[in-house]
């Protein structure tokens, strides 16, 4: 059969619902063969970035690697942040670059290009993916698709890139490989290939560790989701009724109303989750590879007093940047499985005490430290409160879908999310103009229930053409826009070490009406100025569920993301009642 249609064809056996795309020359057949074979949905979106972000939500809504098309030169290029971002979030994708013919192609010629927008993009893609390759053959194309969606989904997940050639594309290939199979776990990051998981020995020294703990502690990372693995977790907290505070990509996994969970901690956590580790007197680290965003930059004072247990699928990971912690290298989903089973024979035979009094603790420092009481004396909107608000009339969104800058670290701390909802954000690449393109693909494969985006102003601005991919695709998206007129995270930053200089985030910067601009896409818009008109905003924007809405809500440019760990010092130690130590050359 034709290449193309093979991968048609293979792309819908691996379970792939639809592809993420804007068309170019070089990838005509493919896109004809999808549209031919019509078992999948063809998203074209207005540039290569948003079709990447869009790939990324869906292999990490789905498991299933999310798969975006692009043509070669631009549009390949184009994709790379997009994969940057399924790589540092561990996201499951595969990501396809037509490329000219291979007679066109430079090879070993001293010369910069030969075919027209001829672009080694497999170089390029190497460093951000778990594998990249261009077909030679046509017979390699078929165990390249098969080798992609494996490499994509075993171990840790992440992307997986093929290039290729456009006469190799209509060339004839075998059918043999179109049959689905699991995926092998060939990528170095399989735990079980180090950990007996069956070692009563070492359960019984964690068990034993946290039995003699006053104050146990779990830290819930990004790889629970990743891992599949949310269930087990769940569970096993319960089964030791131990507090739990979480990452910024591990945010979803306990629900806001479990009373284990205490929130995020880290950089801009919440301050009761900060000062909660800074009194534990033992971590349990699960799926979290502890940088600087979640620990401060003080490593010292975040192990000091405390036992650390780390359990991760990547030996790198562990006792990088933290050292003394013992080491648990296992895949989340197994070990967690298997912390169940060992953890109920424990109690059945001893029981796990109770702790009345570390739980207690924790409560009251929920109570004297609530997350919307940061902002002080800040005119206007209060953005933890918005956050509130948002999640009073959210009940029906699937997931939270948030952009990056000051916005979201108010998502994070004040979401209230429920069990099943997911919260989806830029993590390691932290790319701004992520959420509405990643939306898309949210919301393309949640079955039709709505996706709340929460973007700032400077963000939204970055991918903001795809208000047509959403109106065209009636798609259920509830935009918040939080405009505060400025870049605020750089703002907060300039205003701490650059003597309240703000070139290129208050000055020199600006921003349109978004609710004039989402009105000439087509999509019902409102914008609100006081606190007192955001409930019967919220009202309208869900009036009706099934329909686009956007909502523009006005935040002062003075509002900081608060608390934020003073630089330089215990993450116990938060602005603005700490002050960080000054930076050298500022």
């Amino acid at each position: 059969m034709k290449a193309s249609d093979f991968i048609a064809a293979f792309l819908h056996a691996q379970g792939v619902t639809c592809v993420f795309e804007m068309s170019g020359g070089m990838i005509t057949h493919l896109l004809d063969s999808i549209h031919r074979d019509g078992r999948l949905r063809i998203v074209s979106v207005h540039h290569e970035q948003a079709a990447a972000f869009a790939a990324d939500a869906v292999g990490r809504l789905t498991g299933v690697p999310g798969v975006a098309l692009a043509t070669s030169g631009p549009g390949a290029t184009n994709l790379l942040t997009g994969i940057g971002s399924c790589y540092f979030d561990s996201s499951p994708a595969v990501f396809i670059t037509g490329q000219v013919n291979r007679d066109e192609l430079r090879g070993d010629r001293p010369i910069r290009q030969l075919g027209f927008q001829e672009t080694d993009i497999v170089s390029m893609a190497l460093p951000i993916t778990k594998g990249a390759w261009q077909a030679q053959t046509a017979e390699e194309i078929p165990v390249l698709m098969r080798r992609a969606f494996e490499l994509a989904q075993s171990g840790r997940p992440g992307p997986v890139l093929v290039d290729l050639p456009m006469d190799l594309q209509r060339s004839a290939v075998s059918d043999a490989l179109l049959d689905p199979r699991s995926p092998d776990s060939d990528d170095g990051f399989s735990g079980l290939k180090s950990l007996d998981l069956q070692d009563r020995g070492m359960w019984r020294r964690l068990f034993t560790a946290i039995e003699a703990s006053e104050r146990p502690l779990l830290l819930l990372g990004g790889g629970i989701r990743s891992g599949h693995a949310v269930e087990a977790l769940r569970t096993f907290a319960h089964l030791l009724g131990t507090p739990a505070v979480c990452s910024l990509l591990g945010v979803d996994v306990l629900s806001h109303g479990d009373p284990l969970r205490v929130g995020m901690l880290g950089t801009y956590g919440n301050r009761c989750a900060n000062l909660a580790v800074g009194r534990s007197d033992l971590l349990l680290v699960l799926g979290s590879r502890l940088d600087v965003r979640q620990t401060g930059s003080d490593t010292d004072a975040f192990k000091a007093g405390r036992a650390i247990f780390h359990v991760d699928c990547d030996p790198g990971e562990i006792n990088n940047r933290v050292g003394g912690c013992t080491v648990i290298r296992a895949e989340l989903r197994p070990f967690l499985e298997r912390a169940v089973v060992m953890a109920e024979e424990w109690q059945q035979a001893a029981g796990f005490r109770g702790r009345a009094d570390w739980l207690r603790e924790v409560d009251d420092l929920r109570a004297a430290w609530p997350d919307t009481g940061e902002q002080g004396e800040t005119p206007g909107i209060n953005p933890n409160t918005l956050m509130h608000q948002i999640s009073a009339h959210s009940g029906l969104a699937a997931a939270y879908v948030v952009d990056v800058g000051q916005h979201q670290m108010w998502a994070a701390q004040s979401l209230q999310l429920t069990g099943s909802q997911r919260f989806i954000t830029s993590g390691g690449m932290g790319s701004m103009g992520f959420a509405l393109p990643a939306a898309i693909g949210a919301a393309v494969v949640s079955g039709g229930k709505p996706i709340v985006v929460i973007a700032g102003d400077g963000g939204m601005q970055a991918n903001i053409q795809e208000l047509q991919t959403v109106v065209r695709n009636r798609l259920p998206l509830k935009i918040v826009v939080v405009n505060n007129g400025c870049h605020g995270m750089v703002r907060q930053f300039q205003q701490s070490y650059f003597g309240r200089r703000y070139p290129s985030t208050l000055w020199g910067y600006s921003a349109p009406d978004f609710a004039a601009v989402a009105q000439a896409y087509g999509i019902s818009s409102r914008t609100v100025v006081i606190p007192e008109d955001i409930e019967a905003a919220l009202a309208d924007l869900w009036q009706d569920p099934q329909s686009p809405g956007l909502l523009q809500v006005m935040v002062d440019p003075s509002a900081n993301a608060y608390p934020k760990i003073a630089f330089g010092r215990p993450m116990t130690e938060m602005e603005p009642f700490a002050k960080p130590v000054p930076m050298d050359g500022a």
